[in-house]
Order: C-alpha cells, then structure tokens, then sequence
C-alpha cells in the first residue's frame, strides 16, 4: 500500500483535532493570560515525546521536532496564536464560551489546533532533515506576543531559516489557500491629537478659543492625507475613532481641551512617514490658525506584514500540488487589517498565509459576535505546515 499523504494522515484524527478546537474555544483566555490554552498545547505535545519550551514571551510554548537527520543544521518555524479576543459571543452551540465577556472571534482556537495536528503528524513521521520549531504564540490581538517571545529569545535559541504562519479567511471558501509574494497585512498605528484652547462659556463664544471648532475642522482635512498627499497606486486609510470634549450635560460650556484618537494603515515605510509627517503639520497649523496649539502623539503599534517572494511561492506551489491550482489564490488582495507575525518577519524570511474557510457570505466574519472556526480545514492547515517543514528540509536522497 501506498504511503498516506499528511492529509490523508491528519484526516485520520481530524474528529480529535475538532474536540480540541472546541474545548479551547470553550474556555477562552485572553493575551499573555494563555495559562490554560499553554497547558494544553504543553501536554499535548509532552504526550507525543515532542521537547517542549515553555515561558517564552510570558504563556508562550516551543515544541521542537528533529528530522530523521539533523546534519542539514536546517531549521524551519511554524507559528499559530493562541489569544482570544475581550467580545460576547452570540453563538448558542454546545462548545460557545463559557466565559462572560471572552470570545475565540478571530479563530486562534482553530489555528493552535491545526499547528498540534500539524505536531502529530511530524512527529510520527520526521520525514525531514532539521528541525522543526512548532511556535504557540501568545497574545496576537494588540499585545504584541511576537514581539515578546523574540524580546524572550525565541531566534536566539531557535535560529529559524525561514518561518510560516497562517490564519483563517472567512473570504475565501473551504478548501483553498490565499498567499501573496508581497504585503499581505498592513502597517497597524495608532495617534492621539490633543487639542488645547481656552474654554468658556457657549453663549459667549467670542471669549473662548473653541477646540471643538478646531477639531471639526481638523477631523476634515486629516482625510486630505490620502486624499490629495499619497500616490493613488499606493494604499493608505487614516479613521479615526473617538473624538472626546466637554461632558453631555453642559450644553453651554465650550470645553478647554478636545481628544481625537485614530489609526493608520499602510504597506510603505515611505508612505507611513509621510501621513505622520502631514498628520502633525495639519494639526499645528489649523489648531494655529484657530489661535489654539495641538499635540500629536504617533506610535508605531505593528509593522506590515510582508512576504518574502521565494517562501511566498513555496506556500503556493505546495498548495497547488495539494489541492489544485483552481484553489489556490497567488495573488490574494492584501487586508488593510494588521498582525504581529509580521515582527518575526522582519527578523526571518518567510509567509503568512490564508486559510479559507468561507463564512463571509453569512456575515461570520472574524471579530464578529457569531463567527465560529471551520473545523473541516483543520487537516489542510495541518497539512500544509507540515508539507513546507519536509520541502524546506528535504532528506537526502
């Protein structure tokens, strides 16, 4: 008989892979609190003999897998997240989670799951010269759990030559996989403007130096940044989010101080520099012209997430080979939403990848109150990372 194919071997314990994934949605834990989620992940790799690491950026866990050979000194990582997000789930099925204000709205359950199926299989297996550094990341979701564990000394130790992760896309159907040799997530900033004036009383105007005012302006021309200063064949949004002045009781008391907080995206450096350099020249100059002065605080929260070409193509020619060409998408339209795996990318070479498991269509899209991860793709995930840990660390013939 002939030898199984990973995916033919994960599909074996797919039913115990989708009772975990449903277990960690269940029990939802939220960045760096990853106490159980990490517990998990350890036994479950202990249990296959796999060395395990653990404490790397605080509820990080390593499993680390050497290949029939390891003379080949080849290294190859794969990472999934392990957070949950501070949502309510609106989901009535038995696995919904059990804890108030907690929610798996993003699939992280899904994506441990798959890098443990992904775990077994290499592990019975090792059909590869090197080793490989399975990565249970923790807090994904604006915490910076990337950053942590490489502060932790997770390519010190683990010297990766390239490294893979991947997350599910509710755009692209069961089935398929999404790549591009390029951007893939954008930039993630955050700003704060803090506009100072001189408040007063609302029925004497003229006495005051209205921030509000000031602001409203502002509000406006900050959208003339992509607009009329970045090229249109690049990409950038500016949205702000929250405008705060005065309190909803004093109707007549013109506020002293005025706060709008937004974020940016972009794909170029060039491009991020710029909307920070306009941003802060906007806010100087109205809140100048207004007679009030304006503060900008512009931080840099995730870098974009880039692919490099080489392992972008790798990612697309395994997943041709393993579901067909009609599934898999080379030229995915890179999300303006960002992810902190691009950390590690700035670090090692390698891709981030899509994961379809459909659901758009529905409106069970990630961050919403009633999305689910598709425990069919569980195999394919699994299968995919472990077909690009064997081709990067090919045994000798």
């Amino acid at each position: 008989m002939y030898p199984r194919t990973a995916l033919e071997s994960i599909r074996l314990f797919h039913d115990e892979l989708t009772a975990l994934r449903r277990d960690l949605h269940a029990h939802p834990e939220l960045g760096f609190e990853e106490v159980r989620t990490a517990g998990i992940v350890a036994g479950a790799l202990q249990a296959l003999d796999i060395e395990v690491h653990r404490g790397i950026g605080k509820t990080g866990v390593v499993g680390v897998i050497r290949g029939r050979g390891t003379d080949s000194g080849r290294m190859i990582g794969l990472r999934a997240d392990m957070d949950a997000l501070p949502m309510t789930e609106d989901n009535t099925f038995a696995h919904k989670s059990t804890k108030s204000g907690l929610m798996h709205g993003c699939g992280h359950d899904g994506h441990t799951a798959v890098l443990l199926g992904a775990a077994r299989y290499l592990a019975q297996t090792r059909n590869f010269d090197g080793t490989a550094v399975l990565i249970f990341q923790p807090a994904e979701e604006g915490r910076g759990g990337a950053k942590a564990m490489m502060e932790d000394g997770l390519f010190d130790t683990f010297p990766c030559d390239a490294i893979y992760a991947l997350h599910n896309w509710p755009g692209l159907p069961p089935g398929t996989i999404g790549i591009n040799p390029g951007p893939m997530m954008a930039a993630a900033d955050r700003f704060e403007i803090v506009i100072n004036g001189r408040g007063g009383h609302g029925a004497h105007p003229y006495q005051t130096i209205d921030p509000v005012l000031t602001a409203g302006h502002l509000i406006t021309a900050l959208q003339s940044i992509v607009a009329r200063n970045v090229n249109p064949l690049d990409s950038a949004v500016v949205s702000i989010g929250s405008m705060q002045a005065g309190h909803p009781g004093g109707m007549s008391v013109i506020p002293r101080e005025a706060r709008l907080v937004g974020t940016v995206r972009t794909f170029r450096k060039t491009v991020q520099e710029l909307v920070e350099k306009r941003m802060t020249e906007l806010a100087t100059s109205i809140a100048g012209a207004f007679g009030a002065t304006a503060e900008v605080k512009y931080e840099r929260i995730y870098p974009a997430t880039l692919n490099t070409p080489q392992h972008a193509n790798l990612v697309a020619d395994i997943a041709t080979e393993m579901i067909g060409k009609e599934n898999v998408v080379r030229d995915l339209v890179p999300s303006m939403g960002s992810e902190d795996f691009s950390f590690m990318l700035q670090a090692r070479p390698g891709a981030y990848f899509r994961l379809g498991q459909g659901g758009a269509e529905s409106g069970c899209t990630l961050h919403n109150s009633h999305f689910d991860f598709n425990d069919a793709v569980i195999p394919l995930g699994a299968a995919m990372f472990c077909a690009l840990a064997e081709r990067g660390m090919p045994l000798s013939e």
